[in-house]
């Protein structure tokens, strides 16, 4: 009897042994995990992997060059780091599946000559920056690809060649050839096909391929090749009337015709300022989201409006190829000025602007009240809910919801 329960005592305090070293570890793992999370100023869902079945797309607004951007990107060794001035929206984009972007203004290199606003080329490191920070479907067609002809357009597009990571690239092209070039790829065996238009150029496009013009028999051409090669089809659109918040009639009438040829989602761009959402119904029945437009993102331009872009966010569920939710995420883009500098507003002032960074709106209150907006986030949210809910629900969600 003594032999046994003495290997009996033995087994019993080597299982329990086991068993506190076993939760122990599950202990302090939850707790590193959750301690990273905190580090990173994030929340609990931001460390959950989404099921396999969903793929998150997110879109945003236009990413601009302009002159104070690219200052405050210049290190002190000559190159820039326009990743940096997106910080604190970057966890984000690397939360995604597929992040559209717009590279609302174009970023060909110094031998172009560096400028801003109105004719614009970035240098080569502004595509870098969107790459660094998480984009991976790029729109390079508006009515600024063409700024410069059509040498700095081929620089621009080839500076998005073979980068490791990026999905797609469509608006620009350097040939004809180019141009047929469908757009398709893949993400968890699901297969989307990416296409994008302007509705005009600041300066004109003569050789007919530069940049894609929207063209309704063309652009109805190119959606039915996309439904037999892709699942999901999205557009891009260029369009709208510049800093309103209104939909205009040819907006309307092309998301239509963009709907009944086979369109999925289309992105809007252009005006620099959200635009309502809606549902529009397709001639096959099927109903079809259109962003009319999603203002900025990365840009120093002077106007409240102009500065609460955010990231469209849409869930997928790969089976049923559809979108099954949506919701979308204000984001702020903030500089420090004072309040003189803003009433002189000469372009000293403007180039004095400093401290650029992007946070979510609703970590936004200690910088807004250094801002000279005169607004709170309440106030903010508030605008946001009302412009983009007019047609469509679309929950308006703050960064632990993301």
């Amino acid at each position: 009897m003594r032999p046994t329960l003495h290997k009996f005592r033995i087994i019993f305090a080597v299982l329990l042994v086991f068993l506190l070293g076993f939760g122990a570890f599950n202990y302090l793992t939850s707790r590193g995990q959750e301690q990273r999370a905190g580090e990173l100023g994030e929340s609990a869902e931001l460390v959950k992997k989404r099921p396999d079945n969903i793929i998150r797309l997110v879109a945003t607004g236009d990413m601009i060059g302009h002159d104070s951007i690219t200052q405050n990107a210049k290190m002190s060794d000559g190159s820039y780091d326009y990743a940096s001035l997106m910080n604190g929206v970057k966890k984000y984009f690397k939360d995604s599946d597929i992040s559209f972007c717009n590279e609302a203004t174009m970023a060909a290199g110094e031998k172009h000559g560096i400028t801003g606003y109105p004719s614009f080329n970035a240098p080569l490191e502004f595509a870098r920056g969107l790459e660094d920070v998480g984009c991976n479907v790029i729109n390079l067609g508006t009515n600024h690809t063409n700024d410069k002809g059509q040498t700095m357009i081929n620089d621009a597009v080839a500076a998005w060649d073979n980068r490791p990571g990026v999905l797609s690239v469509a608006g620009a092209n350097r040939s004809m050839e180019e141009q047929k070039n469908l757009r398709v790829f893949s993400v968890k065996g699901m297969k989307f096909a990416f296409l994008s238009y302007t509705t005009y150029t600041n300066k004109p496009v003569t050789n007919g391929y530069g940049v894609n013009m929207y063209n309704e028999v063309a652009a109805k051409a190119d959606i039915a090749e996309a439904k037999e090669q892709a699942d999901f089809v999205m557009v891009s659109m260029r369009w709208g009337t510049e800093y309103s918040h209104d939909i205009n009639a040819s907006q309307d009438r092309i998301a239509q015709v963009l709907a009944d040829a086979g369109a999925d989602v289309i992105f809007g761009h252009g005006t620099h300022t959200l635009q309502p959402v809606k549902r529009v119904q397709a001639a096959d029945g099927r109903e079809v989201l259109v962003w009319f437009s999603l203002g900025n993102f990365l840009n120093s331009q002077t106007e409240i409006e102009n500065l609460i872009g955010g990231f469209a966010v849409m869930d997928i569920d790969v089976a049923t190829k559809k979108i099954t939710n949506l919701s979308f995420m204000p984001v702020y883009q903030h500089y420090d000025w004072t309040a003189q500098q803003k009433a002189r507003g000469n372009q000293a002032d403007l180039l004095a602007r400093n401290n650029f960074q992007m946070v979510p709106l609703d970590q936004a209150a200690d910088l807004l009240v250094k801002s000279q907006h005169r607004t709170t986030v309440e106030g903010q949210a508030q605008r946001v809910q009302q412009l983009l809910n007019k047609f469509t629900k679309v929950p308006i969600i703050t960064s632990t919801q993301y």
